[in-house]
């Protein structure tokens, strides 16, 4: 079973741009939706961000539409975050979106926005 590794997480001030990035230990080429989630605090309900087809086409949550970007390779996800503001402060994971459910999360990688 394919296994995920966020990384790219760190402390920026709010306008800022940070770059996290999903390591898979195989290809996700197969996978047909990969996705971003964030949860913040910790145990609270992790929120969908973004996710992006096989075929590349995007899709967004509101409250990043038009900051952040998703991308994904042979066995890597991608999210470029602009304008980063205090609440998208969150530990980010990765995972695909499929019927069968999520593939084993990742550790997460900690973005923290703040003056």
């Amino acid at each position: 079973q394919v296994q995920l590794v966020e990384s790219g997480g760190g402390f920026v001030q709010p306008g800022e741009s940070l770059r996290v990035s999903c390591t898979a230990s195989g290809s996700i080429s197969n996978i047909p939706v990969m996705g971003w989630y964030r949860e913040a605090p910790p145990g609270k309900q992790r929120e969908y961000v973004a996710s992006i087809t096989a075929g590349g086409s995007p899709v967004y949550a509101d409250s990043v539409k038009d900051r952040f970007t998703i991308s994904r390779e042979y066995n890597a996800l991608h999210l470029q975050m602009n304008s980063l503001k205090p609440e998208d402060t969150a530990v980010y994971y990765c995972n695909r979106i499929h019927p069968e459910g999520f593939l084993p999360w990742g550790p997460g990688t900690q973005v923290t926005v703040s003056s």
